[in-house]
């Protein structure tokens, strides 16, 4: 019996590390082959090229699709989708896979998913239903991606929920849990000893590790959000705190943010290391450091990785803005605005107040289901591929309220 072709698109890093455990589970299912489809900023050596980690993990690569992402206008995304787009549909045109898996919420899962979609091929998006409602745009993107898919596998009941009220057919939508817990239960991250040797710290001195993303809707701001925070860390490190510094993604707005790490960095000021990427093994190595109550460990910034996977880590969070606003949370996450005195405050609680710390190493994590990945590859394997999976229905039948009045 023939495999079925599964085509799995990946854009970026952290998606790629939420991605692993998809793709290690096609790759060893007998009834499945996977075809990986590297694209965005994984191609760019600004962001650390993270196609040499896909490689290092045994991965076989079979297209690499360029998405063109120029200027630092509002123009460039949509620009970069509708090239993506083009892009993309010539690469599926010539693999022609049975199955598209695409992640979350990025614009360069939108163009896959249009690509994929309008090419009436059988799309599953993952973490669908999700919310962050604090300015981005990644609801619009990810509930986009959910209505133009035909298969959805969600981190958690809410999100199933929602996807159910957007009118999608039941059998369509899976809760499969949170795909990072896979690498976490297997312990499939960096050691003490390789993080010390990378990065040429002291694990028993207390650790930041910092990443902070520009808001979609106002990237204007993004230098002076980014300013808040360095000076926070600046006082941090000051204090004999270690601050681990990544980029951002390549988002509208990273620029500003990019330089003003970059002049950081510059400075060589003691107690500060910037990584374009460290990659999923070390960024992981980094947080179940704080599985030990003896290690002072914090994560902090306004990345998803912040709500999502530290909880299984038990590690202390500090939430910066808006961006993760709306997102389901546990209780080991601490919320401030841009200002680097709050900063800097919820970060010395993470790292030293006894209290809260208890609390987050008992806390309830809500991402808590593990597997996701083996799941995700028997419902690709049992699904039947037929017009069915197509031929979506819409399960909600509007009813004409005496009310409502079309003209208005």
């Amino acid at each position: 019996m023939r495999k079925k072709r599964i085509a799995i698109f990946t854009g970026n890093r952290a998606e790629y590390g939420l991605l692993y455990p998809v793709i290690k589970s096609i790759s060893e299912h007998p009834e499945l082959e996977y075809k990986l489809l590297v694209s965005g900023a994984h191609l760019d050596s600004n962001f650390g090229e993270t196609l040499k980690e896909i490689s290092k993990d045994g991965f076989d690569i079979y297209d690499e699709i360029k998405i063109k992402m120029t200027g630092k206008t509002r123009s460039s995304t949509p620009n970069a989708i509708g090239t993506g787009v083009i892009a993309i549909s010539k690469a599926l045109q010539l693999l022609n896979p049975d199955l598209l898996v695409v992640y979350a919420d990025r614009f360069e899962g939108l163009a896959a998913v249009i690509a994929g979609t309008q090419m009436n091929i059988a799309t599953a998006h993952i973490e669908g239903g999700d919310l962050t409602e604090g300015g981005a745009l990644d609801d619009s993107v990810r509930h986009a991606m959910t209505k133009l898919s035909h298969i959805h596998f969600t981190t958690n009941e809410e999100a199933s929920l929602r996807i159910l009220a957007m009118g999608e057919e039941p059998w369509r939508v899976h809760t499969v849990g949170f795909t990072a817990i896979d690498l976490i239960e297997a312990r499939n991250y960096a050691t003490p000893a390789e993080i010390s040797k990378l990065l040429k710290i002291d694990i028993n001195i207390p650790i930041v590790l910092f990443t902070q993303h520009s808001i979609s809707q106002t990237p204007e701001l993004s230098g002076a959000e980014i300013s808040q925070s360095l000076d926070a860390l600046k006082k941090l490190a000051e204090n004999g705190v270690q601050v681990i510094i990544t980029y951002p993604n390549n988002d509208i707005g990273s620029d500003h943010i990019i330089d003003s790490l970059n002049q950081l960095d510059s400075e060589h000021r003691e107690n500060i290391i910037l990584h374009k990427s460290l990659g999923r093994y070390y960024y992981h190595g980094i947080l179940a450091l704080a599985l030990r109550s003896e290690n002072h460990v914090a994560c902090v910034g306004n990345s998803s990785s912040g709500i999502k996977e530290t909880p299984a880590f038990r590690c202390p969070t500090v939430n910066i803005g808006t961006r993760q606003e709306g997102r389901l949370r546990g209780q080991n996450v601490i919320d401030t605005g841009y200002v680097s005195n709050e900063i800097y405050n919820a970060t010395l609680k993470c790292l030293f107040d006894t209290e809260f710390r208890q609390i987050c190493a008992s806390g309830i994590n809500p991402y808590w289901k593990g597997g996701a990945g083996n799941k995700i590859a028997n419902v690709l394997s049992a699904l039947e591929l037929n017009e069915s999976i197509i031929r979506k229905k819409m399960t909600l039948k509007g009813k004409y309220l005496e009310s409502y009045r079309s003209d208005i």
